[in-house]
């Protein structure tokens, strides 16, 4: 496969994993963490690095707007609801795996 077949599959891979995001409204960020180790703004970051690496300025808020499909505020008040003592328990323990970009770490 060439670099730009490769480039182009990867988009579409992760323009789906964002779409799907933006679907799955009821799937809250921590529980992304604890799970996996990444989450929307994780998502945010690191597109916004690649943005910056190839010259692209893009503030952090830009990014998440991209990710969210909307302004990350608006995105709070409509879905995001507080953390359960257990949520928050496990955020801490599985600190040491989650994504080094994150700014969990």
């Amino acid at each position: 496969m060439d670099d730009r077949t490769r480039t182009e599959i990867e988009a579409a891979a992760f323009r789906g994993l964002v779409a799907h995001l933006q679907k799955r409204t009821d799937v809250q960020n921590i529980d992304l963490m604890n799970l996996a180790g990444f989450c929307r703004n994780c998502l945010a970051k690191w597109y916004r690095a690649a943005a910056e690496a190839r010259g692209v300025e893009m503030s952090y808020d830009e990014a998440r707007e991209v990710v969210y499909g909307m302004p990350y505020d608006t995105w709070k008040d409509r879905h995001q609801h507080e953390a359960s003592d257990d949520q928050k328990r496990r955020f801490e323990e599985t600190k040491p795996l989650h994504a080094d970009i994150s700014g969990h770490v």
